[in-house]
């Protein structure tokens, strides 16, 4: 017992806390990109399922932004789209100061050339020229290669005797190109006359979002305008409207859902639904003898 508590040279006592070997958490590895977020509900979608379901959320039915590209692949059949002027681009008339710069960026963010992809295809058999708007390319905004890729295609289906049809999404006019821009909106307009002269069918498929010169122009000109659900139409803003006019406007205005009340649209149509209810109107229009 004398020697029990005696210091012993050879012990030696460390202040610092024994170290427990640490234990490494095992966490599943997940690749990235393979999970959306839906902007309206919220909820993560495995991505396989939105493409899938061609980009309509599962759980709030809000349907999602497809690309140009995207577009043409669900909409026709597989191997008949032929795409016109697909290596138009634009300029820069104005000189507008870091124009170059934001055309370059889309060109490398979406593999357009421009914000319309344009071309001819069958949808379940039945042909069409086509125009699909990307809104990931400068927000769809018209420019002069634009309006002048929509009215050659216009032109292409007045010699082929086609219908015509053009999915919208875009936030108007491009500020870069000034009046240059303005004018494809009485462009196009008129290339769609002649083509109601020439007895041919014009449809629109509005989709998000749909403003500015574009609405006030070839949007709205179509002989049957379709819209899908929860689509943003208009021309001006809606804080721009309510400051004019100094009231508060309805909860839903500039949607497909307001615009259908009001007459401006013909019917909201789903997404799923899309291809069989094209498909049906042109057939009832090519065995009516409209082409």
């Amino acid at each position: 017992m004398n020697n029990l508590f005696k210091r012993n040279k050879y012990i030696t006592v460390s202040k610092e806390p024994i170290k427990k070997e640490a234990q490494v958490e095992k966490k599943p590895s997940i690749p990235g990109g393979m999970w959306a977020k839906c902007a309206k509900c919220g909820q993560t979608i495995y991505k396989e399922d939105l493409e899938s379901n061609n980009k309509v959320c599962p759980y709030c039915d809000h349907h999602i932004r497809m690309t140009a590209r995207e577009r043409v692949e669900f909409l026709t059949d597989i191997d008949t789209f032929m795409e016109f002027d697909r290596n138009m681009k634009s300029v820069n008339p104005l000189g507008f100061e870091g124009y170059e710069e934001k055309l370059g960026k889309s060109v490398e963010s979406t593999g357009l050339n421009e914000a319309v992809v344009t071309g001819k295809g069958e949808i379940l058999g039945e042909e069409a020229v086509i125009c699909v708007m990307d809104s990931f390319f400068m927000m769809g905004s018209m420019g002069s290669a634009v309006g002048e890729k929509i009215t050659r295609a216009v032109e292409k289906a007045i010699d082929l005797r086609l219908p015509v049809i053009i999915f919208t999404a875009s936030g108007g006019a491009r500020m870069q190109e000034g009046i240059f821009s303005l004018m494809q909106m009485a462009k196009t307009s008129a290339a769609l006359g002649k083509l109601s002269d020439a007895g041919l069918l014009y449809i629109t498929v509005i989709t998000d979002p749909t403003t500015g010169g574009v609405t006030a122009s070839f949007a709205t000109l179509g002989d049957v305008i379709l819209a899908e659900p929860g689509a943003l139409i208009g021309f001006a803003g809606r804080r721009t409207i309510e400051q004019t006019i100094k009231k508060t406007l309805p909860e839903d205005f500039q949607t497909a859902e307001f615009m259908i009340k009001h007459g401006f649209v013909d019917k909201i149509v789903h997404r799923r639904d899309q291809v069989k209810m094209i498909k049906n109107i042109l057939a009832i229009h090519r065995e009516s003898g409209r082409r």
